[in-house]
C-alpha cells in the first residue's frame, strides 16, 4: 500500500485541491492512504480537511498535528505514522495528475531494484506569466522546476528527486536514518537541505532511485515568491542549510562545498556574459544576485 504524506503549513487556500487530485486519481482509494500532518497550522486548514472528507468519504485520511514546528519534524512524523511500504511525499500547495499515484504503484511493483522515484514538478504561476528574468536554475529554485524527458530512468547527472514529489520504500529510512530536524523550513524561515542530506546517504548507501515522468505535480506559485524579499530570504536560507549540511559531516565536506561554489561563481560568470550579449541583462543579474546570496550565507555572513 501507498502512504501518501502530506506535511501543511497555514495552507488552507490549497490544501482542499491537492487532496481532491488525490481522491480523483486512477488509483482505488483502497489502494492508498493519506497522512496528513499538521505543523501548526493557525487558518482554516482543518476545515478544509473535513470538507474533503465530507465529499469524498471512500478516501482514507490520517489527521495528526505535529507540535514540533519545522518541515523536517513533520515528514518524520510522517514516516512514523505511516502504514504503507511506499511513502510518497506531496507538497500541500500543488496537485497532480490522475495517473500520479498508480504510476509510482506500478512502478515499484514491477521494479524491487528501485529504492526511491521522483517525478516532473511543473510550476503553475498564479499571476499568469513566468517573469522575464527567470532562468532554468532560479526556476529550480524558486519553483521546483524539475523535467528531464518523457522517458523514464535514472536521474541524470547528480539530480534526484525533488522533495515535494518524491516517493520512497519505508525501508530506506529504516538504513538512513530520518529526516535531519536542524535542516529545512520551519515556520515561515526558509532553509532547506534536507531531501539532498537524504539522497546523499542514499547514494553512499548505493540506492537506487528514478525518473517517472509520469507521475507529475503542478506546484502553485502565488506572486509573493516571485518579490526580492522572497528570493533573499530563500537564497539565503540555501547558503545557510548547506554551510549547516556540510559542517556536521565534517570540515572536508564543507571545504569541498566550498570549492564547489567558487566553480559555480565561474559558472554564473560565464551565464552572466552570455546574457548580456544576448541584451537579456536582468537574467544574469539575478544569477549573480542569486549566488551572491548563498554565498555570504554559505561562508556564515
Amino acid at each position: 500500500m501507498i502512504s501518501v504524506i502530506i506535511c501543511t503549513y497555514n495552507r488552507e487556500k490549497y490544501i482542499y485541491n491537492v487532496l481532491k487530485s488525490l481522491a480523483d486519481g486512477t488509483l482505488p482509494a483502497h489502494g492508498y492512504e493519506i497522512v496528513l500532518v499538521d505543523n501548526n497550522c493557525t487558518d482554516g486548514t482543518h476545515a478544509q480537511v473535513d470538507r474533503f472528507c465530507a465529499d469524498y468519504p471512500t478516501a482514507t485520511l490520517r489527521y495528526f498535528v505535529e507540535t514540533n514546528q519545522g518541515l523536517s519534524h513533520a515528514r518524520n512524523r510522517g514516516i512514523k505514522e505511516s502504514k504503507g511500504d511506499i511513502l510518497v511525499y506531496v507538497d500541500d500547495d500543488a496537485t497532480v495528475n490522475p495517473e500520479y499515484l498508480a504510476t509510482y504503484a506500478d512502478w515499484f511493483e514491477k521494479h524491487p531494484e528501485t529504492d526511491a522515484a521522483g517525478g516532473p514538478i511543473i510550476p503553475h504561476y498564479e499571476t499568469g506569466a513566468e517573469p522575464r528574468w527567470m532562468t532554468y536554475f532560479i526556476k529550480r529554485l524558486l519553483t521546483g522546476y524539475l523535467y528531464f524527458g518523457s522517458k523514464a530512468g535514472p536521474f541524470p547527472g547528480q539530480n534526484y528527486p525533488g522533495g515535494g514529489n518524491a516517493a520512497y520504500r519505508s525501508s530506506v529510512f529504516e538504513k538512513v536514518g530520518l529526516y535531519n530536524v536542524e535542516l529545512g523550513r520551519n515556520g515561515d524561515s526558509l532553509g532547506g537541505g534536507e531531501e539532498k542530506d537524504i539522497f546523499d546517504k542514499m547514494k553512499r548507501e548505493g540506492m537506487q532511485f528514478v525518473y517517472l515522468p509520469e507521475a507529475i505535480l503542478y506546484h502553485s506559485i502565488p506572486g509573493y515568491k516571485l518579490e526580492p524579499d522572497y528570493f533573499n530570504r530563500l537564497t539565503r536560507g540555501i547558503g545557510q542549510s548547506e554551510r549547516a549540511r556540510t559542517q556536521k559531516i565534517g570540515k572536508s565536506s564543507y571545504r569541498k562545498r566550498l570549492l564547489s561554489e567558487l566553480k559555480k561563481w565561474c559558472a554564473t560568470i560565464v551565464l552572466w556574459c552570455f546574457y548580456l550579449i544576448t541584451f537579456r541583462p536582468q537574467r544574469g543579474n539575478m544569477l549573480v544576485k542569486f549566488r551572491r546570496n548563498v554565498t555570504k550565507a554559505l561562508l556564515g555572513k
